[in-house]
């Protein structure tokens, strides 16, 4: 690890960053350039000492999943990103195969959404990241790992994950998610790991298997209908953007202003994570 070279590309980076940049507010007694070692190490998941020793040269090498959430946080390009994995003496991971790094052009979007449900996903719906209304919403769809990252697979495999569906929709949902696979299958960000996945369905899951034998295929399906378990039916309007490649995709659910479903996203906004009834 060159921990010179580390330390100030780490202090550069965060020093051109601004706080709007990251979602935060701006205060008018800012003294500090850029932003605070605090807020990144706050956007990264860390301690703010083990960031700060990092700048000082003094700390010790970061994990692959360190300087992942490093790089998030600075909000690097890839190019960036596969420079600081150097710095700090990990190989880069692939960049056409699934990558926990999100764009930086998707994240600045992301993080000035506040009132709208917003999370940014792979084209094998693995969850990225989210902000705080998407997580009042869906539940905190990025704690999965494994196979299990992906909406597909967790659509067949677990039973929680239709929760938030209306009951008549599941089929339909079904039907999208199958379709989906099959078109990342052979032009998706990681074959093999869509490979993988398959075979797992169709040994596991009837339903999977009787839904590919459809041959349908499909870049995305909508949903217009989430169930929140104390607000109940909310009706939203899915709305996208792609990355170049579209490998990566920034989902942002909408209500139209005036209805009850606008009404409940609203309070939603409001209570978030608390709970409505005892």
């Amino acid at each position: 690890m060159d921990k010179k070279e580390l330390a100030e590309f780490l202090r550069h980076r965060r020093e051109m960053l601004r706080p709007r940049d990251v979602g935060l507010v701006e205060g008018a007694r800012r003294r500090t350039q850029g932003l605070r070692r605090e807020e990144v190490a706050q956007l990264a998941g860390m301690s703010t000492d083990y960031y700060a020793r990092l700048e000082q040269q003094r700390g010790p090498q970061p994990s692959v999943q360190v300087t992942a959430a490093l790089a998030r946080a600075l909000r690097l390009t890839l190019d960036e990103r596969d420079h600081l994995f150097g710095l700090i003496g990990h190989n880069a991971p692939a960049r056409f195969h699934r990558s926990e790094h999100v764009s930086p052009t998707l994240m600045r979007v992301l993080d000035r959404l506040d009132d709208s449900p917003a999370l940014v996903t792979t084209d094998l719906v693995d969850t990225l990241a989210m902000n705080p209304l998407a997580i009042a919403l869906l539940g905190d769809q990025t704690r999965h790992t494994g196979l299990a990252s992906s909406g597909y697979y967790r659509w067949f495999m677990d039973p929680a994950e239709r929760l938030v569906f209306p009951e008549e929709t599941h089929e339909h949902h079904g039907r999208a998610q199958a379709a989906r696979l099959r078109a990342a299958l052979t032009a998706g960000s990681d074959t093999p790991r869509a490979a993988r996945i398959l075979a797992e369905l169709q040994e596991h899951s009837p339903e999977f298997v009787r839904m590919w034998e459809l041959q349908e295929v499909a870049r995305y399906g909508d949903c217009k209908t989430i169930l929140h378990p104390e607000l109940g039916r909310i009706d939203v309007d899915p709305q996208l953007l792609y990355t170049e490649n579209r490998a990566q995709t920034l989902v942002v659910l909408t209500t139209r202003p005036g209805t009850e479903s606008h009404s409940k996203l609203e309070l939603l906004s409001v209570i978030g994570h608390q709970q409505l009834t005892p």
